[in-house]
């Protein structure tokens, strides 16, 4: 099976937690965390773990069970497929309504907003299918849909004076192993937009890796050039001094 960031960075961080209590030296630590950022299959990343306890534990081995489920677009696309649906659809008249956070879309769900708005955040939602369709129609409102960027989403609606369509989106390709999910309806002087986009966590934890995978590369370039520079500089020291 072909790893995810999200499988990755887990990894990487039960590396980090086994350096932390002293199971690991630091050069050791550092290699099996390059491997980790360069494995592309479980194959690969679970070998790096198979060693160690999970982390406070002098038990379990931390490669030896399945990982607990992450939340928001990192978690397991398979996982979060199944169930029985918690919302069918939302209403709004004069108001609002949101649906964000742990809870499962029905395969067909329905949005209505008139003179309101409503929030529908698929970035940490389980599906009760593989396949489902968001109808939202709106009057003189608003409809906001946010799906996390490996999600597959397919946008088809249509605004009457008025916009239907995507917004914004960060880089990502969709995850052959995520839901479909179609989203069409109609906005008559109003708006529904789509935009893809990671929560916050995740955004930190990519930012977070992507740091700590320079600085890995800062000091293995150091590594290599501070030798030869010591050894240049002490050649020069002495020249000078013989000069001299």
């Amino acid at each position: 099976m072909r790893a995810s960031d999200a499988e990755r960075e887990r990894i990487a961080e039960l590396l980090r937690e086994a350096v932390a209590e002293g199971r690991l030296e630091m050069d050791e630590f550092e290699q099996r965390l390059e491997s980790a950022y360069k494995a592309r299959t479980h194959g690969e990343l679970e070998p790096l773990v198979q060693d160690l306890p999970a982390p406070g534990s002098a038990v379990t081995p931390a490669g030896s069970s399945a990982p607990a489920p992450l939340r928001g677009s990192a978690a397991d696309w398979p996982a979060r497929i199944g169930g029985t649906a918690t919302s069918r659809g939302g209403f709004a008249f004069w108001g609002g309504f949101n649906r964000k956070g742990r809870w499962t879309v029905g395969r067909r769900f329905t949005a209505f907003a008139m003179w309101g708005g409503g929030e529908i955040d698929l970035r940490e939602a389980h599906f009760e299918d593989r396949e489902t369709v968001i109808r939202c129609i709106t009057i003189m409102g608003g409809l906001h849909v946010t799906a996390p960027p490996e999600l597959n989403v397919d946008v088809r609606g249509v605004g009457i004076m008025g916009g239907f369509g995507e917004g914004s989106s960060e880089e990502s390709e969709p995850a052959p192993d995520a839901p479909y999910v179609r989203i069409t309806g109609l906005a008559l002087m109003g708006g529904v937009g789509v935009d893809r986009r990671r929560t916050k966590a995740e955004r930190r934890r990519l930012k977070e890796a992507k740091a700590r995978e320079a600085e890995l590369e800062a000091r293995g370039r150091s590594g290599l050039e501070g030798p030869d520079d010591d050894r240049r500089g002490g050649g020069r020291g002495r020249g000078r001094k013989e000069l001299g």
